[in-house]
């Protein structure tokens, strides 16, 4: 069956939005498409938000070969992945996983790659932001296994930061690195690197101010645990998933437990409706302008 292109893919309906941050002027297609969206453009600090799509009973991934990306939960949801290239155009930084990067071998994070017939709509939203490169896209990886001849490397479509340890690094280093890589080595007595030293990275490399994180649920754990996520977009997919004792299905956040003792609330900001999807976003941020 195929996809709805932009001139026949559904609007969204705004249920509820907030007045939270500066509006960003959208080509006249996206606006239609999404609405308005603002974003707190603060100078003094980056704004870290996510981005993942969850069924009706909390899963973001089946984890199983073939069926373990986002596109399985959203049901391949053509509204879902307009919102995807519509935060990645905006964002100046994409953090992922090397267990995201594992499921996704082939995947680019670009706007235009998740949604291309809304791709000259994307690059001119990006030149209207003053962004004039795509957006750099950051691996993590406390033990250095990745592949570096995959096409995000090799593409030549991105700038890409690989943070890892020095044990990471060294085996990074037996491969030929392509000139559009950067490896930068953390000391850690654990393979897990602090997420407040991940940002620290990034920052030093890129002067943008909007942190994209597009998983995976243990990443994006430690960026709660300390704290970091300013927002989380939330597609809320009309399915049931279900689970089996001791499976390997995942949920939003993993490896990492708040409530009772440590709960985290987030206040709802805005709610979009595209047919039985919901497009949930709220804030988790104490500093954001208003």
């Amino acid at each position: 069956m195929p996809l709805p292109g932009p001139t026949t893919l559904a609007s969204l309906t705004t249920l509820f939005e907030t007045k939270r941050g500066e509006v960003l002027p959208l080509p006249p297609n996206l606006a239609r498409l999404y609405g308005c969206l603002r974003m707190p453009l603060s100078h003094s600090h980056p704004h870290v938000f996510s981005n993942f799509v969850t069924t009706l009973d909390g899963v973001v991934s089946l984890n199983t070969k073939g069926h373990a990306s986002g596109l399985d939960i959203s049901g391949f949801s053509a509204q879902d992945r307009m919102v995807m290239g519509l935060l990645r155009a905006i964002a100046d930084v994409i953090i992922v996983g090397s267990g995201t990067l594992s499921t996704n071998r082939r995947s680019v994070w670009t706007a235009e790659t998740i949604f291309p017939e809304l791709a000259d709509e994307y690059q001119q939203l990006s030149k209207m932001q003053g962004k004039h490169e795509t957006p750099l896209n950051v691996i993590v990886s406390g033990s250095g296994k990745i592949d570096l001849s995959l096409p995000l490397f090799t593409s030549g479509k991105v700038s890409t930061l690989v943070v890892t340890t020095t044990a990471g690094a060294k085996r990074l280093l037996r491969q030929s690195v392509p000139d559009s890589v950067e490896i930068r080595p953390i000391r850690c007595r654990t393979s897990t690197i602090p997420a407040s030293v991940i940002l620290d990275e990034v920052c030093r490399v890129s002067p943008g101010k909007l942190i994209l994180i597009e998983g995976g649920p243990r990443l994006l754990g430690d960026f709660y645990v300390e704290r970091l996520v300013d927002e989380q977009f939330l597609t809320l997919a009309p399915q049931i998933a279900g689970r089996d004792a001791g499976d390997r299905r995942l949920s939003l956040v993993m490896e990492k437990v708040f409530a009772p003792c440590d709960a985290l609330w987030g206040n709802l900001v805005d709610v979009r409706r595209g047919s039985s999807h919901l497009f949930l976003r709220y804030s988790f941020s104490e500093h954001q302008e208003t």
